[in-house]
């Protein structure tokens, strides 16, 4: 039983007068709201302006130890230092994921309008999971979605969502074909999924965290570009279904994060069908590339998969925490995701709408859907299309230029935009060592920024062209960058 000291009526008035001083601090009018505004205008400009001449990589992780003298406490600071503190402190060392030279991982994008987008959605503070308190949020969300379905060759039953990235897309993509297939905790053992060991990591991670960890996991051979051998997929699924064993699902990539291939899509939908198993693609890097010309052949067939994800803080160059996942079924996203509270009685139904928060894990969420859909309106598709067909041809054009330089040798032919490569000195110098020590120069130079991996024991480097800013010119630094590179390291020559 709640019980609380009696207060009287005069008591609580005069401390609500005494509170909401200090409260009302917290709407600042226009004045406060100029001078709080001004500061972070000013810097992001400068910054803006500054990246041409900016390093991409600055090895000096002490200076975020600076953050330490800046502790959360009662008394205020000045916006001017603090938005110091955040150059100083934050923008300066590490990557700089703004930079056109950010050609390691999979680079992530930035658009300006998109930024202008999470000003807006931010004040506004919509709520975007649930039509009943925005329509018009909810209505762009829906729009966003229908138009990738639309893009990937989905029906009009399909739906999908908006999420953070593509590991939460992932993690409700497997949540969903989890409940469509029907798999109960007595299952699990006997069920099987398969994939390559280019799978990214995500998909696993989902697997561990939808409960299925205890299901069996198959790594498919690849051909000599990385890509799913669907023979040997047919072969591993015929033998598990005689062994009394249930395929459950087939992860595909359209895009691998080290050699950027392309698996065969198409078969591997017909391989898994066959059997009831869910064919799930991860498209988080590559599917966006349908909008370029040069490479929509490798990917038309996404539209035969049971679930897709999609990554626009990827393809779409906008900022990170924009991921998106698409279900041919969308009746299947729904009833894997929907759940209804005393407290939500209000909510209709879907209608000619549905609400993101019954597609998703997530309840609360921010109006993602503006960053998005403001740079696609501001711009519209053309310069998207331009920009995806010139990271194609950049990679080519590396591809080419990078056997140009002695020692080097090359991956694969690059499907989208990604290229493996490597050193290989003429002298009996330990070849995985000496990748190693040229990439520790690229980056003690910073003025690019690649990223190296492992396949099959062998260390390669890797140049992913993705970022909106880079341009001919930045590939050729990056061919400066890795001669000065092999002389810095002492490799050129050996």
């Amino acid at each position: 039983m709640h019980t609380s000291t009696p207060t009287s009526i005069e008591q609580i008035e005069a401390r609500l007068a005494e509170l909401e001083p200090e409260s009302r601090r917290l709407d600042p009018g226009p004045a406060a709201r100029a001078s709080l505004r001004e500061p972070v205008v000013r810097y992001m400009e400068e910054f803006l302006d500054g990246l041409p001449a900016a390093p991409t990589y600055v090895e000096a992780p002490e200076l975020a130890d600076g953050i330490a003298r800046l502790p959360i406490q009662d008394a205020p600071r000045s916006m001017p230092e603090l938005v110091d503190a955040v150059a100083e402190h934050v923008d300066t060392a590490g990557l700089n994921p703004a930079s056109g030279g950010h050609v390691a991982y999979i680079p992530g994008g930035g658009l300006f309008p998109a930024a202008l987008a999470d000003y807006m959605a931010a004040i506004s503070n919509r709520y975007s999971g649930l039509f009943y308190p925005a329509p018009g949020a909810v209505r762009i969300e829906n729009q966003l979605v229908r138009w990738m379905c639309d893009l990937v060759g989905y029906p009009a039953r399909a739906r999908g969502d908006l999420t953070s990235g593509g590991s939460i897309a992932n993690l409700t993509a497997v949540v969903t074909a989890r409940e469509a297939v029907g798999i109960r905790a007595r299952d699990v053992e006997r069920c099987v999924l398969y994939g390559t060991d280019q799978l990214h990591h995500c998909v696993a991670k989902a697997v561990r965290i939808a409960g299925l960890s205890e299901m069996q996991s198959r790594a498919v051979p690849m051909d000599d570009g990385y890509r799913m051998d669907t023979d040997a997929l047919e072969r591993m699924i015929r033998d598990d279904v005689e062994a009394g064993l249930r395929p459950f699902m087939v992860v595909s990539s359209a895009g691998t994060t080290d050699a950027g291939a392309v698996d065969p899509l198409e078969r591997i939908h017909d391989i898994a069908h066959e059997v009831g198993a869910w064919s799930h693609v991860d498209a988080a890097y590559g599917g966006f590339f349908l909008l370029a010309d040069e490479v929509r052949d490798s990917l038309v067939a996404l539209g035969g998969a049971d679930s897709i994800v999609l990554d626009p803080h990827k393809g779409l160059f906008l900022p990170y925490g924009s991921g998106a996942v698409l279900v041919k079924e969308g009746a299947a996203l729904r009833e894997a995701h929907v759940y209804r509270a005393p407290y939500l009685r209000d909510v209709p139904e879907d209608g000619d709408w549905f609400s993101p928060a019954d597609h998703s894990p997530e309840l609360s969420r921010h109006f993602r859907g503006l960053r998005m859909w403001l740079p696609l309106q501001v711009f519209g598709l053309a310069p998207f299309r331009a920009a995806l067909s010139e990271k194609i041809w950049l990679a080519r054009y590396f591809y080419e230029r990078v056997q140009e330089i002695p020692g080097i040798e090359v991956g694969p032919y690059p499907e989208l935009s990604v290229v493996m490569f490597r050193f290989v000195p003429e002298s009996g110098t330990d070849v995985d060592q000496a990748n190693r020590e040229l990439a520790r120069a690229i980056h003690d130079d910073g003025r690019v920024f690649l990223s190296s991996t492992e396949i099959d024991g062998i260390v390669w480097l890797r140049v992913a062209v993705l970022h909106f800013r880079t341009r001919k010119r930045t590939i050729d630094l990056t061919l400066d960058v890795i001669r000065r590179a092999l002389s810095t390291a002492g490799l050129a020559g050996t």
